[in-house]
């Protein structure tokens, strides 16, 4: 016992509980448990809980730590409230960081586990209760406060803090969940992304995406093996056309793993589109709102060790801009490699004006005898996490333009034509305008 203790019959109480939840049967074998591990040593029993936390580390879900770090950036005391003896999860607790915590204590004397519980057992409305009496003594406000739970044996506890969270609930906390408008949270994908059996839309609409399927362009990609197939990693490329979106899917189908973008909130409005980009993880851009939603949203995918995708320009150029061989940027990109430590890879994307330019409401689906040529350059990833956001986004653009053929890098004068086809349908006036002035 003293060498390697464990729990009696451990595997078997684990693969009860993964199989039916917390149900009463279960938590009076957890309450009972204290009888078992009567004449253990306190030591020992820590040590049961040290050798346990490493392995239980690895099945934090991937956006916990971000979510917590979020609270505790908000001001908030980060607190573990769980029915766990507190000597088996202090470890865990501060492997993770918390500033507390809430637990059930196993009674002892001597330096010796006697079998029994100390106080109340911390479940149901126990917890609740336990969680009343820290609030009080550490004077907290729990309607100010926030709890999260995957349990209906914790409605209580949830009742009593102003912003109850479900989080992957079973199914009596699901239907509770929205029958009261308690927000649904699952923290192993992004807010708004399905999951059945560990499957994402991505997955399946990788099956689909071929070049095959956009027989009016031909697709020109190499360097996508650059992309690191595991770990944060935030993808840059420039942006000249709404088929961009299709150049840069057809990269993301290649990676096998799924990947988030930032998009203008037009796409997330749209019928069936808007649908689909939830879904996939995009993240909206309100242009002109000034909120940080959007980079705290891709902040926490990237420490959550997923691929973002950015357009540092944020719009396609228009008029005479559009032709500008010198690419400039907004310093989203750098800010998020500031924040998160992750490696930046641009992607230089030419030829997909020819196949939508920004004047045509739809691609030119017609031209399938000699179909436009889409040259899509993956390079190498670079280090944004200078200090000077403005700097380091010259530099990315600087990547960026590298990647694209010569002729993007020699200054022109545009036709009138050329100039109207990066505008908006319906702007033609602004072209002709943006023509006489030049």
């Amino acid at each position: 016992m003293e060498g390697r203790p464990r729990l009696p019959a451990g595997s078997l109480f684990y693969g009860i509980y993964d199989a039916f939840g917390e149900t009463l049967p279960m938590m009076a074998l957890v309450r009972g448990a204290a009888h078992f591990v009567s004449g253990w040593s306190e030591a020992a029993f820590r040590r049961a809980g040290e050798r346990a936390a490493p392995e239980l580390l690895e099945m934090v879900q991937p956006f916990a730590r971000s979510i917590l770090e979020e609270h505790r950036q908000d001001g908030r005391l980060i607190v573990l409230a769980t029915t766990t003896p507190a000597d088996l999860v202090r470890p865990l607790v501060d492997a993770l960081g918390f500033d507390d915590l809430i637990a059930t204590r196993y009674a002892r004397a001597g330096g010796v586990l006697s079998g029994g519980i100390e106080g109340e057992f911390v479940w149901g409305l126990g917890k609740r209760s336990a969680v009343r009496r820290f609030a009080a003594g550490a004077s907290i406000d729990l309607s100010a406060s926030h709890a999260y739970s995957d349990s209906i044996y914790d409605a209580p506890l949830l009742n009593s803090v102003g912003h109850p969270h479900a989080l992957k609930p079973d199914p009596r906390l699901r239907i509770l969940a929205r029958a009261l408008r308690w927000p649904i949270e699952y923290w192993d994908r992004p807010s708004g992304v399905p999951k059945v059996a560990g499957i994402e839309p991505y997955h399946l609409l990788r099956m689909v995406v071929r070049a095959e399927a956009f027989p009016y362009a031909r697709f020109d990609i190499s360097g996508v093996e650059r992309i690191p197939a595991s770990g944060p990693v935030l993808v840059a490329a420039n942006h000249r056309s709404y088929f961009d979106v299709v150049a840069l899917a057809l990269v993301a189908a290649q990676l096998g793993r799924p990947v988030r973008f930032l998009a203008k909130r037009e796409l997330f409005d749209a019928p069936v589109v808007g649908q689909l980009a939830r879904a996939l993880g995009g993240i909206p851009v309100d242009r002109g709102s000034g909120s940080d939603r959007p980079l705290r949203e891709a902040t926490r995918a990237l420490r959550a060790g997923e691929v973002v995708v950015i357009l540092p320009q944020g719009t396609i150029p228009r008029g005479p801009a559009f032709f500008d061989p010198q690419l400039r940027g907004r310093t989203g990109a750098a800010r998020l490699a500031q924040a998160t430590d992750a490696p930046v890879v641009p992607i230089g994307i030419w030829g997909t004006e020819r196949v939508w330019p920004r004047s045509s409401r739809v691609p030119n689906m017609a031209n399938l005898t000699h179909p436009p040529k889409v040259r899509v350059r993956v390079g190498r990833s670079i280090d944004l996490s200078g200090p000077d956001a403005g700097a380091e986004t010259d530099r990315l653009m600087g990547a960026i333009t590298s990647l694209l053929p010569k002729e993007a890098r020699k200054k022109r004068e545009p036709t009138p034509d050329e100039l109207k086809s990066t505008y908006p349908a319906g702007h033609q006036k602004d072209a002709g305008a943006a023509q006489e002035h030049g």
